[in-house]
């Protein structure tokens, strides 16, 4: 006779997300309405079920293992259909309409897939999407025309949202555009770009104004197909994410000075009239697919 898998504490998995999402145990305890000791032993009865240590302390943080990462991930995902499982039995599924922004790369390669996800298991909510560029989605927060936004992280600190993750920012070209011989040559680096004001645009002439190295921008577009496209045909070089970029282009990082990293945040308002476990979920399912892209 087979012996049968220990069963996941459900409980125990509540009390370890909590704990990690809050920050602490102590924090995951007042929320679940238990005490820090109750809260500990959960950890522990899971820890022991997993046979795994499942996190260690840096300091005064709580770090995840290798083993505490895994479950993570899983953990979410058990408690979510427990969740909507009781819900669906209540005739309790989420409805509601919801309204939210992303930035260009995230909609043309990200969210079609994180939304058409979320409206298979939520059909009784509405998705209003709104795909624009930062400055356009921060105003449709500020004016309460959104409810939620995936976007690159604002310079100002005191705009910024939840960072959900670092992208690198690469220099993209058309593999025929040669770096070498245009840096050989001296003549300025044609750059396709957005209008300003633009993020990646500002690190990108920053960057080559500090290694002393010419450029001009000789293609402005206002939208990020409109990028993609110029820099295939060949016109000059730009500054992105690898997300999206189409197949056919090529990264340069030994060439020219790097312009960084930029940070996803996720800026979120209070929903008035529709259920916040909409904007949980959603924010959940766009954390577990960016941890994936992000680096």
């Amino acid at each position: 006779m087979n012996k049968l898998a220990p069963t996941l504490d459900l409980d125990a998995l509540r009390s370890f997300v909590t704990g990690i999402e809050s920050g602490s145990f102590a924090q995951a305890a007042t929320q679940l309405s238990r005490s820090t000791s109750a809260v500990s032993a959960q950890l522990k009865k899971l820890e022991r079920q997993c046979d795994a240590a499942l996190v260690v302390k840096k300091g005064r943080h709580l770090e995840l293992t290798r083993h505490g990462e895994m479950l993570m991930g899983y953990a979410r995902r058990i408690l979510e259909l427990n969740d909507e499982t009781l819900r669906a039995l209540k005739d309790e599924l989420l409805k509601g309409e919801i309204r939210i922004g992303m930035q260009e790369d995230f909609g043309e390669s990200l969210m079609p897939g994180i939304l058409g996800q979320f409206k298979r298991h939520h059909p009784g909510v509405r998705i209003v999407a709104k795909v624009d560029r930062n400055q356009a989605l921060q105003t449709a927060l500020d004016n309460s025309q959104l409810d939620m936004a995936l976007m690159w992280q604002p310079a100002t600190a005191s705009s910024q949202g939840k960072l959900l993750g670092q992208c690198k920012l690469e220099w993209i070209h058309h593999p025929d555009l040669d770096i070498s011989a245009l840096l050989a040559s001296g003549e300025p680096l044609p750059l396709v770009m957005f209008e300003n004001p633009c993020l990646m645009r500002s690190r990108a002439t920053e960057c080559l104004d500090l290694a002393g190295i010419a450029w001009r921008v000789i293609f402005v577009s206002h939208s990020l197909s409109g990028i993609w496209a110029a820099v295939q045909a060949g016109l000059g070089l730009t500054v992105r994410t690898h997300i999206g970029m189409p197949s056919n282009l090529h990264k340069t990082s030994h060439l020219l000075p790097s312009p960084g990293s930029l940070g996803i945040t996720l800026k979120q308002l209070k929903i008035s009239g529709v259920d916040n476990s909409v904007q949980t979920r959603l924010a959940q399912l766009m954390e577990e697919a960016l941890s994936t892209l992000s680096y």
